[in-house]
């Protein structure tokens, strides 16, 4: 057959530098990525078998061998599974096409130790490239089940790699490495010996469904011993917690997840009754980077009598527990489900509600028991779930149980609970206050007279935080109420003016906020004094329904057009120059200089809330104006 040389694509070079030269320290990683590729395979040919009667396949025995071979150093790790076509080989060895080099490369930058390094092999798909760091050449051999025709691919990693027809290959893939020297000063053990296989396969691929076989050692007369089955095969979601060592579910963790790092919570579930299945959930320690793109792959892996089924299976959580690992176990499913069925059955509409309040609940046991391992989860997921009070009305209840804030009373979070039971008497509502970030709305002119009377505030600053509190209306029949929208009345202090006082202050500035309201009404929809600011000259504020500009612009970013909402410029009659605008309004005729200093304080106030002027050369014209007839 006819051998054609094939360039490896641009990332997929510059990855096979970073193997072969040695990046990670615990080079054992790579046999754990072939061992994976390798179940893989075999759960696809199974699930393929069982949808398609007519597959030319031998199932009867699927299983995994480890062959080494002292003398030409080499270890093969072969499978009977799916196999690949000529073309697949070319599309999924010669190229990444989706596990983005450039974010791999960013992501190993950052990573603070070398564990954490040797992780992103897996999180990346790039686990087949991780052969390179033991071996100096790699021979891949595979047929696709139900075809005839077989292929060799064979590269040294050094740019380019060969791809050959080839008949009789067996079934499935064999993968062999030409085993570098050992070299124990830079972590390269000898991969032929037989404990070191052992060892390893004990340690990451103990859990796997099919057995891992070593093939025995020929001995003098040619002939070679009988396999040795190396893992135990055993279902950790079938065992009892106290048969299984957290060092078990960590590793199957990280098997399911590509993830480096130890999960943050184990989670286990087992019902019985007219309905069986077993769930083992995870809550990993830290959010994936791509957690909040379209393309982000969520879902459990769902089995259905120990049989894989689906790898990402979307119907048994919801949207907002995207970031949850693990494996689901049904014994009642048809084994031949697609992902169609599974969104209209019954049972999996039942198991997505109790997974769902399972993990919640741990949630909530985590806050209560453990506050530190509660905050990292916030931290890293607080963003996502807060997506399913707005979704998942049901649960909400459970998520605002969990739901954490900033605060202006705390460096660091508060629950919604602590927030009421320490609310000052007489005080009726939650108040928040939403932004872009902890310090720009902290610093925000609507903070000014809830700072100076001690009142504490929750600052959001996640964009669904925009959306959730008005879906939400209240918490334990407490108002939540934005405190840069409707009125705001505090009550006065003893050096503040009453409520006669404030109508008569009122009276007294009717002309100027309604020749104000002219000036500016392509802009705003009422001028009025202001009860909230203490230290500013004015600002900005929305009616208590009105749509903040942040809403405004993340629906015109998801496409829906939506009218521009005028908004409310409220004044601080004590200010100095509120008190000079209103004293040069009622003295003078010509107030076309008054028009400019009206307009000034309106886009003062729009920065102040960290907004853009409507017209920024226009504002700096006026204000430079303004700085040359003070000098």
């Amino acid at each position: 057959m006819s051998t054609e040389t094939f360039e490896f694509q641009v990332e997929a070079r510059q990855l096979l530098q970073l193997m072969i030269h040695s990046v990670y320290s615990n080079k054992d990683v790579f046999l754990r990525e072939l061992v994976s590729n390798a179940s893989d395979a075999l759960d696809k040919l199974r699930l393929a078998a069982l949808r398609d009667d007519s597959l030319d396949a031998d199932v009867s025995d699927l299983h995994i061998e480890l062959e080494t071979d002292k003398e030409a150093r080499t270890l093969t790790v072969r499978d009977n599974g799916i196999g690949m076509s000529y073309e697949e080989v070319g599309q999924l060895i010669g190229t990444i096409a989706n596990s983005g080099t450039a974010e791999f490369l960013r992501e190993l930058r950052q990573a603070q130790d070398t564990a954490g390094a040797e992780g992103l092999i897996g999180q990346f798909g790039v686990g087949f490239y991780s052969a390179f760091m033991v071996a100096d050449e790699v021979t891949l051999l595979t047929r696709r089940a139900g075809e005839k025709q077989g292929t060799r691919w064979t590269s040294r990693g050094e740019g380019t790699y060969t791809l050959e027809e080839v008949d009789g290959a067996p079934q499935g893939t064999s993968v062999t490495l030409h085993l570098k020297p050992a070299d124990p000063d830079n972590q390269l053990h000898d991969y032929t010996s037989v404990w070191k296989i052992k060892e390893i396969v004990k340690r990451y691929s103990d859990f796997i469904t099919w057995p891992v076989r070593l093939v025995g050692e020929r001995g003098d007369d040619g002939e070679a011993a009988e396999p040795e089955t190396l893992n135990s095969m055993k279902a950790l979601w079938a065992r009892s917690r106290d048969e299984v060592s957290e060092d078990e579910y960590h590793e199957l963790y990280k098997h399911i997840s590509h993830d480096w790092r130890d999960p943050l919570q184990t989670i286990q579930l087992q019902a019985e009754g007219t309905f069986e299945y077993q769930a083992l959930l995870f809550l990993p320690s830290h959010a994936p980077h791509d957690l909040f793109t379209q393309d982000f792959k969520r879902g459990v892996q769902l089995y259905v009598k120990r049989v894989f089924i689906m790898d990402d299976c979307e119907a048994l959580l919801p949207p907002y527990l995207r970031f949850v690992k693990g494996v689901v176990d049904a014994q009642d499913l048809s084994l031949n489900v697609s992902r169609e069925i599974l969104q209209q059955d019954r049972h999996i509409r039942m198991m997505q509600r109790r997974l769902t309040k399972k993990v919640l609940s741990s949630v909530k046991s985590m806050m209560t028991d453990d506050a530190e391992r509660y905050a990292t989860f916030w931290r890293e997921f607080g963003t996502a779930l807060k997506e399913g009070l707005v979704t998942d009305s049901d649960n909400r209840d459970a998520i605002l149980a969990v739901t954490s804030c900033a605060t202006t009373h705390d460096d660091g979070t508060v629950t919604l609970k602590q927030y009421v039971e320490r609310m000052r008497d007489g005080q009726d509502d939650i108040y928040y206050i939403t932004g872009e970030s902890r310090e720009s709305i902290n610093n925000s002119p609507h903070m000014e007279a809830f700072r100076e009377r001690g009142i504490e505030v929750l600052l959001l600053t996640d964009p669904v935080d925009e959306v959730w509190v008005d879906a939400v209306g209240e918490y334990e029949g407490k108002p939540l109420r934005s405190i840069a929208k409707g009125e705001i009345d505090l009550g006065a202090r003893d050096d503040e003016k009453t409520g006669e006082d404030r109508e008569k202050q009122a009276e007294e500035y009717a002309g100027l906020l309604g020749w104000m309201r002219e000036q500016l009404d392509e802009d705003v929809k009422e001028v009025r004094l202001s009860t909230r600011l203490t230290v500013s000259p004015a600002c900005l504020v929305a009616d208590a329904h009105d749509l903040t500009p942040a809403l405004e612009s993340m629906y015109r970013a998801m496409g829906q057009e939506v009218p521009h909402t005028k908004r409310i410029l409220e004044l601080n009659a004590a200010h100095v120059l509120v008190k000079g605008l209103h004293q040069a309004y009622r003295e003078r005729e010509d107030r076309s200089e008054l028009t400019e200093t009206a307009e000034l304080l309106h886009t003062l106030a729009v920065l102040a809330e960290g907004g853009r002027p409507k017209d920024p050369a226009r504002f700096v014209q006026l204000m430079a104006d303004r700085l040359e007839r003070t000098l």
